[in-house]
C-alpha cells in the first residue's frame, strides 16, 4: 500500500454497528489494529469503552433509532450492518426500517451487512425472514454499494446447550440429528467482514455465502463435543419442537419469540434454510469445529460451574 493510499485510509471512519457483539468486536479490533479511523455503535456505551481506549470514538444508538444512526453513518467511509439478536420479528422491521433510512439519509456509499444463509426465501423462516427483508430495504437504496454476508448456523449457538449437557449428560435440540448444515465461528465472519470494508472491492448489490469450514451435522457436532471436554458418553437427542419452545421459554425467552426460532427450526429441518452457493475456497472459511471447541467450547464449559 503506498504513502498516498495510506493517507486516503487513514482520513476516513468505518462505522461498525453492533461492535460490543461477536462478529462486530473482531471488525472493530482489526481495523483499529490496521490504524483505521473506527466509530463504535451499540446500545450499552460500557461495552464500547474496551474500543475507545484504542482510539475508537464511542457512539451509543440504538438500531431502531434512524436519527442517532443518521449520525452515526454521516461521513463515514463505509459500515458494517447488522440486527441485534432477536426479540421479536416486529422490532426486526422497526430495526431493519431504521437502518435503510440511517443509510439513505447519511449518504452512505458502502455497507457489509450480516445477514445468514436462506435469506433469499422471502417468509417462513423464523428469525431469517427479517434478514431477508432487511436485504431488500438495502437493496432499494440508490447509490448504496452493499455486500450481504449470508453467514452459516453460528458454532457459538451450541454454547447455550451447555447447562444441557452438565446438568443432563445429553445435548438436545430441534434440528434433525444427521442433517448436514454449515456452520461457522463468528471470529471467521468478523474476520472476512473486516477484510471487505478494508478493500470495498464490490459494488452495487451482492451477496456472499459464509459457510464455514464444512457442513456439519447435530450428532457431529456432539462428538466434536464429547471429544473436546472429555465426556465420551455424551448424547445426541432430537426433542419435540414443542418441548424445545417450552425449554427456550423456562430460559427467559417469550414464547411468541420462542415461536419464531422453532419456525427456523423447521425450515432447516425441511430444507428450505439451505445454502445455495457451491462450497468453494472463496465462501470456506479455515476455524473448524473441533478447533472451536478446544479455543471457546471447552473453555466456557469448564469455566462455567456445573448445575446442581
Amino acid at each position: 500500500m503506498n504513502s498516498l493510499k495510506d493517507k486516503v485510509v487513514n482520513d476516513t471512519v468505518y462505522a461498525i454497528l453492533g461492535s460490543g457483539g461477536n462478529t462486530g468486536s473482531i471488525i472493530a479490533n482489526s481495523l483499529l489494529s490496521e490504524g483505521e479511523k473506527v466509530r463504535v455503535l451499540g446500545r450499552d456505551a460500557g461495552r464500547l469503552q474496551r474500543f475507545a481506549r484504542k482510539g475508537a470514538e464511542a457512539f451509543s444508538a440504538d438500531a431502531s433509532d434512524a436519527s442517532a444512526l443518521t449520525k452515526a453513518f454521516s461521513g463515514a467511509r463505509a459500515a458494517y450492518l447488522m440486527l441485534p439478536p432477536l426479540n421479536s420479528r416486529e422490532e426486526q422491521e422497526r430495526q431493519s426500517d431504521a437502518i435503510a433510512k440511517a443509510v439513505k439519509d447519511s449518504g452512505l456509499r458502502y455497507a457489509v451487512h450480516l445477514s445468514s444463509y436462506g435469506a433469499h426465501v422471502p417468509e417462513g423462516t423464523g428469525p431469517v425472514t427479517g434478514l431477508h427483508s432487511s436485504e431488500q430495504k438495502l437493496n432499494g437504496i440508490t447509490g448504496l454499494n452493499v455486500l450481504h454476508l449470508r453467514a452459516a448456523y453460528f458454532m457459538e449457538n451450541n454454547l447455550a446447550a451447555i447447562d444441557m449437557i452438565q446438568g443432563m449428560g445429553m445435548l438436545g435440540h430441534a434440528l434433525l440429528p444427521d442433517l448436514k448444515l454449515p456452520m461457522i465461528a463468528t471470529r471467521d465472519v468478523g474476520d472476512y467482514a473486516a477484510q471487505r470494508l478494508l478493500d470495498l472491492d464490490f459494488s452495487g448489490k451482492q451477496t456472499r455465502e459464509l459457510l464455514g469450514e464444512r457442513d456439519l451435522s447435530m450428532a457431529e457436532v456432539t462428538a466434536a463435543i464429547a471429544r473436546g471436554i472429555g465426556k465420551p458418553d455424551l448424547r445426541c437427542v432430537q426433542f419435540p419442537y414443542d418441548q424445545v419452545q417450552q425449554v427456550l421459554t423456562q430460559m427467559g425467552i417469550p414464547p411468541k419469540t420462542a415461536a419464531v426460532y422453532i419456525e427456523m427450526y423447521k425450515a432447516i429441518n425441511a430444507g428450505v434454510v439451505a445454502s445455495q452457493e457451491p462450497r468453494s475456497p472463496e465462501n470456506s472459511t479455515p476455524t473448524s469445529f473441533e478447533k472451536f471447541v478446544q479455543d471457546v467450547f471447552a473453555a466456557a464449559y469448564h469455566g462455567k460451574a456445573p448445575t446442581a
